[in-house]
């Protein structure tokens, strides 16, 4: 019985003496490493981003509940423009999704966004390009054929020379 007391006593001495995991850094930069990319098949660090991206999607955000066609226009990139919707489609082109917005924004939706979080975050992809992502949560509220809809939505956007290239959106029903 002693020589189990003795053993315990030894291991709970040796286990407290050890120190706390290091957070986990890149040997390029030091940047803290918050997680993992593997869109590419690999797995690659990924960082804390640039807050410019918060930026830029909080008045994207503000531009839809706004109906500000305009500056969300002027966020769109002019090229490649792509918007991944949660059934699986794709909107391609500044233009469509304008179109997209104008029909939704006026047959009674009225859609309004409430951001819940936003995560800056980044990672540099195998062919050497900075990728800048905003990763974003919103409860959604609209009508949908005149019956109150709530939504939770996750966006990621990638944001390109300071305008949305393109962002998918997830979702599921609120069910209150």
């Amino acid at each position: 019985m002693k020589k189990n007391i003795l053993l315990a006593l030894f291991s709970i001495a040796i286990l407290s003496c050890q120190n706390p995991k290091e957070k986990e850094t890149s040997q390029d930069n030091n940047k803290v490493i918050i997680g993992y990319d593997i869109t590419e098949g690999k797995k690659t660090p990924l960082f804390s981003g640039d807050m410019m991206t918060v930026d830029i999607w909080e008045k994207y955000i503000k531009a839809h509940n706004e109906r500000d066609i305009e500056t969300i226009k002027g966020l769109n990139a002019e090229n490649d423009f792509k918007v991944y919707d949660p059934m699986g489609g794709v909107i391609e082109g500044s233009e469509a999704h304008i179109a997209f917005l104008n029909d939704w924004f006026t047959n009674g939706a009225d859609p309004k966004w409430t951001t819940k979080f936003l995560i800056a975050n980044e990672f540099t992809s195998k062919d050497g390009k900075l990728k800048q992502w905003i990763t974003s949560g919103h409860i959604v509220s609209f009508n949908l054929d005149g019956v109150p809809m709530k939504v939770n939505q996750v966006h990621d956007a990638l944001i390109v020379n300071g305008k949305v290239q393109e962002f998918t959106v997830n979702e599921r029903v609120i069910k209150e």
